[in-house]
């Protein structure tokens, strides 16, 4: 993709770039990447996206690579360990939460088969695809992340309020939010004759 390529104007930086052109708006069904989205989501409370974005091999090696058996094993001696890790954000209360989140994912795989099961009945089992010609029409949250939000908090998930989970929702391709005339719209459009 070249210079003049339009995409979504939060992707400036090269990493910001990558992300949206590989990731963002993908669906996802990996219940690994499912975890680490969950967590870098949720990481990302109060912060900028590129600012979760640099720190992301940090946050895989502080987390295990985001296998979650090991991440629900982690004890309080870990989780000071990770306090101190510059390498991640270094809240004592999201990274508890990553350890509790971690606990109530197993729980919701072993309930559904997998937390991809879980979570994507939440759209029917497929990406919704909206249409905005502009950033500023995009919702902060929707009554689907209100209900995703309610039915994690239910199960004991932290830091999953329903702006997160929209986040989330959009990093997993559960919601498509590309803009209209973003390149990613434009080639899944010509690539699925859309």
């Amino acid at each position: 993709m070249t210079e003049e390529t339009i995409r979504c104007s939060w992707a400036v930086s090269s990493e910001m770039i990558e992300y949206h052109d590989t990731e963002w708006g993908v669906p996802s069904h990996d219940d690994t990447h499912l975890f680490e989205m969950l967590t870098l989501e949720g990481a990302q409370a109060g912060l900028s996206w590129a600012t979760i974005l640099r720190r992301r091999q940090g946050y895989r090696a502080a987390f295990a690579n985001f296998d979650v058996s090991k991440v629900a094993a982690f004890d309080d001696a870990r989780i000071e360990e990770i306090v101190l890790d510059p390498g991640v954000i270094r809240h004592r209360g999201k990274i508890a939460a990553t350890v509790g989140n971690a606990k109530a994912f197993l729980s919701v795989q072993q309930e559904f088969g997998s937390f991809d099961a879980f979570l994507w009945r939440f759209v029917d089992g497929a990406p919704i695809t909206n249409h905005y010609a502009s950033p500023s029409e995009l919702p902060a949250k929707t009554p689907v992340s209100d209900a995703l939000s309610k039915a994690l908090m239910k199960r004991g998930f932290k830091f999953v309020g329903s702006t997160i989970c929209y986040a989330y929702m959009q990093a997993v391709g559960m919601v498509d939010d590309h803009m209209d005339d973003c390149v990613c719209r434009t080639a899944k459009k010509s690539a699925h004759g859309v």
